[in-house]
């Protein structure tokens, strides 16, 4: 196949990294998006995305089409899946969705199609998902047969949610083919995306264990932060005073302690371990890293219930799963919630980014939008996520929201160098 402002794509999943990549997509091909959500497909079309990650101007601008009809993309060159790929109740992998994307482009599919269509697959997943699953259920469903009627590529997706730096624009791409053609063909098509150019994987499996790796490794780096961090708390220490000392030495990683949640971080250790279970292996590093994570919420949870002894009004700022992105995904910050709600407290969750529909639907919790209110006041207010509303409230303003003999908790160590009123109580990391 050669790639021409003709070249029809397709990008199947019009989320955090589908519509990023689809836009800068249309920027040279002609490219449609398809999902599966009505509602995304219309505030889409009217210019709107409430995930944030595409300036509404620039969606306005694109030449890109929607639709949540997969007939409409049938016949086209390329197909790209981005849909999720979660984790069940029993932190095993939900091929689902990637399921289901694949039965669709599998009824897109024309016999006999000129060139031949190319499914890529960027949705992280353990190795062997593309070749021993997807592969096989495309053939099933559309009758036609891989590697003479259609060719399969991988490309991991490598979207951070908020990230206004490391955009789809600029990072590297690592691609992989089932056979060198398609390799370079994928190469040639990324390297339209992107001036950080592109890195040919040796196979398929190997980008797919890349990606695994790459999120796993910063989780099990977050733990161990975690792990000193709770540490340091019995000896009375904060971690982010000793992280800013041993952050002199040249080689220390920068790592900080936190909630791990989201979909990518908090879910991909997970499908790494799966797969290594599979082959017979015990991934105990990997599983620690994820145990302890797990675990912060009731950990923090904890320390606030010792200072408050006592059941008492809580305020929980910040809902979404990381700061400045309104993305609710597997958010650890209800882990918090739902901890102190156990332990007797009333708690009250504020968010500005965060949908209150989707919080409700989701995990059944409300947001009040008026908690940080003049007349309002709490016996411990707990910033869980530094959303910038909350790092530019004053000294003054955040006392004003913590009843006297009051907490303070800064799971973030976004307010630790500040003078707040006399007779607060503080607590942090």
């Amino acid at each position: 196949m050669e790639l021409s402002s003709e070249t029809k794509i397709t990008v199947i999943g019009l989320g955090y990294v589908g519509l990023p990549l689809a836009v800068a997509l249309a920027k040279s091909f002609d490219t449609m998006g398809v999902d599966i959500n009505p509602a995304r497909v219309a505030e889409l079309r009217n210019g709107r995305d409430s995930t944030r990650e595409v300036d509404n101007d620039d969606l306005a601008k694109s030449s890109l089409t929607f639709t949540d009809d997969i007939g409409e993309a049938a016949g086209r060159h390329v197909y790209i899946v981005t849909v999720p790929t979660p984790v069940d109740k029993a932190n095993q992998p939900d091929l689902g969705p990637v399921r289901g994307a694949t039965r669709s482009v599998a009824a897109a599919l024309k016999a006999g199609a000129d060139p031949k269509p190319v499914i890529i697959y960027e949705s992280t997943v353990f190795p062997g998902v593309t070749e021993e699953i997807c592969g096989p259920l495309l053939e099933e469903v559309s009758g036609l047969k891989q590697g003479e009627d259609f060719f399969l590529g991988y490309s991991p997706e490598r979207i951070n949610p908020g990230d206004r730096v490391h955009t789809v624009d600029k990072i590297t791409r690592v691609v992989a083919g089932e056979n060198p053609d398609v390799t370079a063909l994928m190469s040639a098509l990324y390297g339209k995306v992107t001036t950080g150019g592109t890195f040919e994987a040796a196979s398929i499996k190997a980008a797919e264990a890349a990606k695994v790796i790459e999120n796993a490794q910063r989780d099990i780096n977050i733990a161990f932060m975690n792990e000193i961090a709770q540490i340091f708390n019995k000896e009375g220490l904060s971690v982010y005073d000793v992280l800013d000392a041993a952050n002199t030495k040249w080689n220390f990683l920068p790592f900080f302690p936190g909630l791990v949640g989201g979909h990518c971080i908090g879910v991909d250790p997970y499908y790494l371990s799966y797969k290594a279970q599979q082959l017979g292996h015990l991934p105990r590093v990997v599983l620690a890293g994820r145990s302890i994570n797990d675990g912060m919420g009731a950990f923090v949870a904890d320390r606030v219930h010792d200072h408050l002894r006592r059941a008492s009004d809580v305020l929980v700022l910040g809902l979404t799963f990381k700061e400045h992105v309104p993305d609710l995904r597997n958010s650890k910050v209800v882990d918090v919630v739902r901890r102190l709600e156990w332990l007797g407290h009333d708690v009250t969750v504020h968010d500005p980014m965060a949908s209150a529909e989707e919080a409700r639907l989701e995990y059944e919790l409300g947001i009040d939008a008026a908690a940080l209110d003049a007349d309002r006041q709490y016996d411990a207010v707990v910033l869980a996520v530094a959303h910038n509303e909350y790092i530019e409230l004053s000294s003054e303003e955040v006392g004003a929201l913590v009843r006297p003999g009051g907490l303070i908790a800064d799971i973030k160590g976004a307010w630790r160098l500040r003078e707040f009123p006399e007779g607060i109580l503080r607590w942090q990391l």
